[in-house]
């Protein structure tokens, strides 16, 4: 069986692009679940597909994410890997899909966990908001802030990789320009596109405009566009219910796995699980091994000992 790839939300997963692509795992949060049944889904889930890669972003609660550190520190398992990837909503969705679609190939459990990261720097995530607010994602500056209470007032932002804002003329439309965005129109630069071949995913939320499938996707040349629901924590994210996020990605399986075969593998000096990059996804530990530290007792400890991070090595056993 492939390396299972979880979520703690349905609506990351986006429907899957082929018939070969496995569906994500949703592992329910502890509302939902005591903790004695998370540790009997997740030995479940070990004993079926051998590793477990589960995409933990920055906004979920906090009971959630202790109890994705707790389940894994209970089962004292390596082969556990929680990703702390910060992207918006619908692009963590994007990136979920990615690692489900490089799941079914011969790469090892420690190379597509760390494959996340890589992932994440060719996906290009925004939105089309009609305030910003309360935006904090992106630097907003005080003519954006004031230009927020007109009630027709929108904002093209983009928040990955790149941060860019920009107001549109009219009522969403006037912004033109090629695939970089460099050109103008209404006053507005289109936010800067990918240099390479993306399919573009959008969901709506309360804001009614056709900019991002109209404008936007013919200006950034994608080679497809869908629609898809709203995640349930895009309002927050963004800090409006009025907006329409977007996230370009690449689609095919064949550049994802050349994109990830062509990167130089390691061994983690740690857990022992192969890794491209610079650190490893399993137990997060960086690819040069750090100096031994002393204790107060002049013994050397484990640079890794007693941590509890989504950032930081856990306990290998």
């Amino acid at each position: 069986m492939p390396t299972a790839i979880a979520v703690t939300s349905a609506d990351l997963v986006l429907p899957a692009p082929d018939r070969h692509t496995p569906p994500a795992v949703v592992l329910h949060p502890p509302g939902q679940l005591d903790l004695a049944g998370a540790l009997a889904e997740t030995s479940a889930l070990l004993e079926r597909h051998g590793h477990l890669v589960a995409v933990v972003p920055p906004w979920l609660p906090t009971a959630t994410v202790q109890r994705l550190h707790t389940v894994r520190s209970i089962l004292e398992t390596d082969r556990i890997a929680l990703l702390d990837i910060d992207l918006p909503p619908l692009a963590t969705a994007l990136l979920v899909r990615q690692l489900r679609q490089l799941s079914v190939c011969d790469f090892s459990p420690g190379v597509i966990a760390s494959a996340a990261r890589l992932l994440s720097h060719y996906i290009y995530a925004g939105a089309l908001l009609g305030s910003v607010a309360k935006l904090d994602r992106v630097a907003v500056g005080l003519k954006a802030h004031a230009r927020s209470w007109s009630p027709t007032a929108q904002f093209a932002v983009l928040a990955h990789p790149t941060p860019h804002l920009a107001k549109l003329g009219g009522s969403g439309g006037g912004a033109h320009g090629g695939r970089g965005g460099g050109g103008r129109g209404g006053g507005a630069a289109l936010p800067p596109g990918p240099e390479f071949a993306t399919h573009l995913t959008f969901a709506r939320g309360q804001l009614a405009s056709d900019w991002v499938a109209a404008e936007l996707a013919p200006a950034w040349r994608v080679q497809g566009v869908m629609e898809n629901p709203l995640p349930a924590d895009s309002p927050a994210w963004w800090a409006t219910a009025k907006l329409v996020e977007f996230a370009a990605a690449i689609p095919d399986l064949s550049v994802l796995y050349q994109l990830v075969a062509s990167v130089r593998r390691e061994q983690c000096h740690w857990c022992g699980l192969e890794l491209i990059g610079d650190r490893c996804g399993f137990c997060a530990a960086p690819l040069a091994a750090p100096p031994p530290a002393e204790d107060g007792g002049g013994r050397t400890a484990s640079p890794f000992a007693g941590s509890a991070s989504a950032g930081s090595p856990g306990p290998r056993h």
